[in-house]
């Protein structure tokens, strides 16, 4: 159906078109063009990171990280089930475990506690995910890596210019992944990118990129011929998808401004409902300066939450809920979990709904969004805070 007010959508706010047509009229529209290393000198400097590599998607950079970190049957990954599908796969392609852990009900973050707690001797990386766009607890997580010798890859995918205490999130672990999917912040309709972090992987996570060659080398001049020097497979986007992006990226602070600005007018005006008990808001630890990703309630009940996203419905307002949990899915059932094992996250996953936010949101459209959820809560009765 068509939607009045859909939960996201694409749009140009630059240069796109214009960096689009100069990609073909040159006839060079293969990746690495000079858009790539745009981004990726935009990347580095944003994140002060020394290597970004743009890729196919965030589940590609995801893929990268995998095979850099040499994880394979017999290991597990730590990691929340309240995430996409991605962060798990990536590893279980390798043959690693995925190691499910709750969050915290504060931030719908991974809980340094559980994780703590679910280290082993098979345990070989663990990936916080930084939900919404506001940090994990890296200080915890970088201190429980370096106690047991783990790598730690970021899911950043949600999370461009987002910061735990002053630093980028994407930047503290050994490796980070963000991802350029048409719902983020910044977007190339598909895509995304590895932050190297540790120098280290720098070389092979450009062979990985090529397709296991040495062709980047190749062509620097490092090489008088590029060949096939290890695993790899192809991560590297077009040259248009490239130009897409940067176009988005150097409108990167004014989009960023935008969606705060709407963001900031959701948790005003919303906040009275979480004073009454009827919903909870997101919650902004002072160590974090999250970046206007999601703007989400958590409502009492599951069938509330239904009733809510029914009465948008009505409306024509696209409004959703989040992920299905890991390990309640049939892969995870498959992986040995089963429901009940992971309280907070089952149950945040069944009471929390999303607000449409998106840089063309208009303020009538959003005072539309706002007016609808109130007037939903005014045909409630109280409950009382809980």
């Amino acid at each position: 159906m068509t939607w009045r007010i859909p939960f996201n959508k694409a749009c140009t706010v630059g240069n796109e078109l214009r960096y689009i047509h100069e990609a073909v009229r040159k006839g060079e529209i293969k990746g690495d063009g000079p858009y790539t290393h745009r981004c990726h000198e935009w990347l580095q400097e944003r994140l002060g990171a020394p290597q970004a590599l743009i890729t196919t998607s965030g589940t590609s950079a995801l893929e990268m990280s995998a095979i850099l970190c040499g994880v394979g049957p017999g290991d597990e990954v730590i990691m929340p089930s309240f995430t996409f599908v991605s962060t798990a796969n990536a590893f279980l392609l390798k043959g690693a475990r995925p190691r499910f852990v709750d969050i915290r009900p504060e931030t719908l973050n991974l809980d340094p506690a559980h994780a703590a707690a679910s280290v082993n001797r098979h345990t070989k990386i663990i990936c916080p995910v930084h939900y919404a766009g506001v940090g994990c607890d890296m200080d915890t997580i970088m201190a429980l890596a370096r106690r047991h010798r783990l790598r730690v890859v970021e899911d950043a995918a949600q999370a461009l210019l987002a910061r735990y205490r002053g630093k980028p999130l994407g930047s503290f672990g050994d490796l980070g992944c963000i991802s350029f999917h048409e719902t983020k912040n910044f977007s190339s309709g598909e895509g995304g990118a590895l932050i190297v972090n540790n120098p280290r992987f720098m070389q092979r996570a450009e062979i990985i990129r090529e397709k296991g060659t040495n062709r980047s080398r190749f062509f620097r001049g490092e090489v008088d011929k590029y060949t096939w020097v290890d695993i790899g497979s192809s991560y590297l986007p077009s040259e248009i998808i490239a130009a897409f992006l940067y176009a988005q990226l150097e409108k990167a602070d004014l989009i960023h401004r935008r969606r705060m600005r709407l963001w900031e007018r959701y948790y005003r005006e919303l906040a009275p409902l979480e004073a009454r008990g009827d919903v909870r808001i997101p919650h902004i630890p002072e160590e974090c300066e999250h970046n206007g990703h999601i703007f989400y309630l958590i409502l009492n009940r599951p069938v509330e939450r239904n009733r809510l996203i029914a009465a948008f419905k009505d409306k024509g307002i696209l409004a959703v809920f989040h992920y299905v949990p890991l390990h309640t899915s049939p892969m995870g059932r498959r992986l040995g979990y089963r429901r009940g094992q992971l309280p907070v996250t089952e149950r945040i996953s069944e009471t929390l709904v999303r607000l449409p936010l998106y840089h063309t949101l208009t303020l009538k459209e959003q005072s539309q969004v706002i007016r609808e959820v109130l007037r939903f809560f005014q045909g409630n009765p109280k409950k009382g805070k809980r």
